[in-house]
């Protein structure tokens, strides 16, 4: 029986050596499993990464994606199956808090070395377990034709003559009210895009703008803006120092919308892009993933040219030295529960993608990544026009960029609670008052629960 089996087994090998030669995916072994975060992007990975890799190399490669704001409950089931995703995602410290016993140590790893900045990567004990893999930027996206044609008209009611002489809120605000009034001669709905409330639709808010006044209160606790976020992720009180400068703005998205207040609880994030893709509106908050979804509205009607961010101006003192938000809650792990082939398997992919000529070229023309590795050169970064907004304001030295702090927030259900709470003041459920005591309680109570 012995002597049979070796025969059949040398027998397969022989069979299976042709294949193997051929990259065919019946004959590579050790998956690799991929837990995405950006829903954007999702179709760009299924249809064209996973299989430029397997030609590449005879690994396969499967992408899944999380719904939009599911993410850390998706990994939670996954996580625990008989094959779990080998790369997963952490959104900054507080996530790899939760998942460090999962992800092996990294900085013996190619992908490391790869960062031109190796002090981006979240380290623990000595060990560097999560790589950041691009660098993003949001704020307000405008539609500069339209705003050209608001500047236009005779009887605006401001004195600068673009957008780009917007520095503060009072002329934001002063901009926007005007042009609601002037909205049937602009052919716009709205101003602003739809406050998309939807459940999985929310982040924009209660993660993303909430940064500003989260930034400011910590960089003025902490006496620097670069270590606001170890000071938020080591808090157990939020105050919200600055409520009243985030309701100026939220307010100001409310009552300059395309939707009804009403209607908003329904509205998701792809509802606001396709608004401002067809005309409907000449603002909506997000980031520079948000030029994929733009232009691959059916119809859009704005011009690359004319996609431009502006700051997300609230009245806080100095705003005018302010640029957009710039950092990453993109961090990749790899699973040190998986097999030592899939672990090899899985860096294997990080390093072509990211070094790769055909690798690169994904990253940069088809996912969009504006990438924090020295294996890109300065033409090899993407060339969307959002993705070039934040390079242009990242090098504008007369302002410096907000970084990103809501990394910080003690935890998931946070989000949930003053995401929640925005919703209840929107419908008149609740005072702005109660809102911002919503934020406060659920801080310190979360805060607690994650031991700080």
């Amino acid at each position: 029986m012995r002597k049979t089996s070796c025969i059949a087994l040398a027998v397969l090998l022989v069979l299976a050596l042709p294949l193997a030669a051929g990259g065919s995916k019946e004959s590579a072994a050790g998956e690799v499993y991929f837990l995405n975060f950006k829903p954007e992007i999702a179709e760009v990975y299924t249809s064209e990464v996973e299989p430029a890799f397997e030609e590449a190399t005879g690994i396969p490669l499967k992408v899944v994606t999380a719904a939009s704001n599911q993410y850390e409950p998706t990994l939670r089931s996954e996580i625990t199956k008989s094959e779990p995703p080998v790369i997963f995602q952490v959104n900054g410290p507080v996530g790899l808090a939760n998942w460090k016993s999962y992800a092996a140590p990294l900085e013996d790893s190619a992908i490391y070395s790869m960062l031109s900045d190796p002090s981006m990567a979240l380290s623990e004990d000595g060990h560097v377990y999560a790589i950041p893999y691009t660098v993003e930027g949001y704020g307000i996206i405008y539609n500069d034709a339209i705003m050209r044609a608001y500047f236009a008209l005779p009887g605006k009611a401001v004195d600068i003559s673009s957008a780009e002489e917007i520095r503060d809120f009072a002329t934001l605000k002063a901009v926007v009210e005007d042009m609601t009034a002037h909205k049937d001669e602009l052919g716009i709905k709205g101003v602003f895009a739809s406050t998309s409330m939807a459940p999985g639709s929310d982040w924009r808010w209660q993660t993303h703008l909430f940064n500003m006044p989260l930034w400011a209160e910590f960089r003025d606790k902490s006496g620097d803006s670069s270590t606001a976020l170890a000071a938020a992720f080591a808090a157990t009180e939020f105050d919200f120092a600055y409520s009243d400068d985030f309701r100026n703005l939220w307010d100001l998205y409310l009552d300059n919308s395309v939707s009804q207040k009403g209607l908003l609880g329904g509205k998701n994030d792809a509802d606001s892009m396709a608004e401002f893709a067809l005309g409907q509106c000449a603002m909506v908050q997000n980031g520079n993933w948000g030029a994929s979804q733009i232009l691959g509205v059916p119809g859009n009607t704005v011009a690359d040219s004319d996609i431009r961010f502006l700051p997300l101006y609230m009245g806080m003192e100095g705003e005018s030295a302010q640029g957009i938000c710039v950092g990453t809650e993109n961090y990749l792990c790899i699973n040190r529960n998986a097999s030592a082939e899939a672990q090899a398997n899985a860096l294997q992919f990080l390093e072509w993608l990211f070094s790769s000529p055909e690798g690169k070229d994904l990253v940069t023309n088809r996912l969009g990544f504006i990438t924090p590795f020295n294996t890109f050169s300065e033409d090899e970064q993407p060339t969307d026009p959002l993705a070039r907004q934040v390079t242009e304001w990242m090098a504008d030295a007369s302002v410096k960029s907000v970084p990103w702090t809501f990394a910080g927030i003690p935890s998931e259900q946070w989000k949930a609670d003053f995401g929640s709470a925005l919703l209840q003041y929107i419908n008149s459920s609740i005072t702005w008052e109660d809102a911002v005591k919503a934020a406060q309680d659920s801080w310190a109570r979360e805060a607690e629960l994650a031991g700080r």
